[in-house]
């Protein structure tokens, strides 16, 4: 799944010489704190609401007026989901806007909408089991782990890691096709592997989206 494959219509970009209590007030519209700013088709930078509210009597101008140093933060068209899940994480922002080689603006994407792709992801929706491992980061073999899942008559639906700062341990969770996840428990058990969650009842689902949305707090988006 690409940038453009995510691009939403809930957020317009703000012209340059619209004004700049325009601004607050869409971004107060569309719950957000950043806006595009776009001239034509050229996407210009991002619009801060920190950098509004930090500029005195800022509201009475328009944007191309005041000073303030629009960021140039985007993502181009051809870029993975997982690019424009860390371009926000890294820069905090509530939209990042999605451009062509050419700086010609395409859209954006909000940080709502885009947790909302995840969640229709088939990684979130499609039944199964979940087991949570934990290891030394030196331990970790996706091929093993792939192995011992293969071994059970499961398959893995999909998976992600959470390693926490200043810590040599991380968090694999990983989601089977199957509810049926003792003899995939047991192996990793022989292996040497902490199992410290599973969830095999389908009530558990729940528990995986829960676990996701831990997940993106703790990219900051």
């Amino acid at each position: 799944m690409l940038a453009r494959d995510v691009i939403s219509e809930d957020v317009p970009p703000i012209r340059p010489n619209e004004s700049i209590n325009k601004a607050l007030v869409w971004m107060d519209d569309f719950k957000v704190s950043h806006l595009p700013v776009v001239d034509g088709k050229k996407f210009i930078g991002i619009l801060s609401e920190d950098d509004i509210l930090g500029l005195p009597h800022a509201e009475d101008c328009s944007v191309k007026d005041c000073e303030i140093e629009l960021k140039k933060i985007f993502v181009t068209e051809n870029q993975h989901v997982f690019d424009v899940i860390k371009t926000i994480s890294d820069f905090h922002l509530t939209v990042i806007p999605i451009i062509r080689d050419n700086d010609e603006y395409i859209g954006c994407v909000t940080n709502a909408h885009l947790m909302h792709v995840i969640a229709e992801m088939s990684v979130v929706r499609d039944l199964g089991g979940i087991i949570e491992l934990e290891m030394n980061v030196r331990d970790y073999y996706f091929s093993q782990i792939a192995r011992v899942i293969e071994e059970n008559d499961a398959k893995i639906l999909g998976a992600f890691i959470t390693s926490p700062p200043d810590t040599t341990k991380m968090n694999l969770t990983i989601k089977v096709n199957t509810y049926e996840i003792d003899g995939i428990i047991q192996s990793f058990e022989r292996l040497g592997y902490t199992v410290v969650g599973s969830y095999g009842s389908n009530v558990y689902d729940e528990d995986f989206r829960e676990r996701l949305d831990e997940f993106f707090k703790y990219l900051n988006i």
